[in-house]
């Protein structure tokens, strides 16, 4: 896997305190779990210039998914606030949404293209909505995806399995470990590292 940083984006979906933190109103099991890996992840990402965005869900108060769900990341709340240990820079996009998919009703793919992107990492939760539903629109418009098996996480493992196996095979994404991703990202820093150092050399003639 070769990763172009000035093509790629990091989308960290959903680790907001509601769904992270113990006294949350929707909190997924595993999601502080998921921490370190995502953590690790986003510094490499700064530190390769990797573009970084944040999708939050934000909800009315009287929003209708709350037919279904019990309200959650109602707009202003801390409950709807980015964890504090993966907390955006004031140079990065924090982009609510409505609903699942990252792309419906937001300028997700307008801030894509803008930007210059063409390959997306997918890390957050939950795997099977709002994980599944952005790759879903991602792949629909061309984006090479990415989706973190150990970065990402639902309500119990063998939803998670099975999500992230729909998504390869259907969507056409690709599923890897933070591990893999990073030892990826660091031979692409060490290539990009030795053709630059290369290009510093005089020609010399023969």
């Amino acid at each position: 896997m070769y990763l172009e940083p000035e093509t790629t984006a990091l989308i960290i979906i959903d680790m907001l305190n509601d769904f992270v933190k113990e006294d949350g109103s929707l909190v997924v099991p595993n999601a502080i779990s998921l921490v370190p890996a995502q953590k690790k992840l986003l510094e490499t990402a700064r530190e390769q210039g990797i573009k970084v965005i944040y999708l939050t869900d934000n909800h009315l108060p009287d929003d209708p998914e709350f037919k279904m769900w019990p309200a959650h990341a109602i707009a202003g709340s801390v409950g709807a606030a980015v964890i504090d240990e993966l907390e955006p820079l004031p140079d990065e996009r924090v982009i609510p949404k409505r609903r699942y998919s990252g792309f419906f009703g937001t300028d997700l793919d307008l801030t894509l293209r803008e930007a210059g992107i063409d390959t997306i990492i997918l890390v957050g939760v939950l795997t099977d909505i709002c994980v599944m539903y952005t790759s879903a629109d991602a792949s629909a418009r061309n984006y090479t995806v990415i989706v973190v098996s150990d970065a990402t996480g639902t309500n119990d493992e063998d939803t998670h399995q099975f999500t992230l196996k729909h998504i390869e095979t259907i969507h056409g994404s690709e599923v890897t470990t933070a591990e893999n991703l990073l030892e990826s990202l660091e031979k692409t820093s060490r290539t990009k590292s030795f053709i630059g150092l290369s290009s510093d050399k005089p020609n010399v003639a023969p």
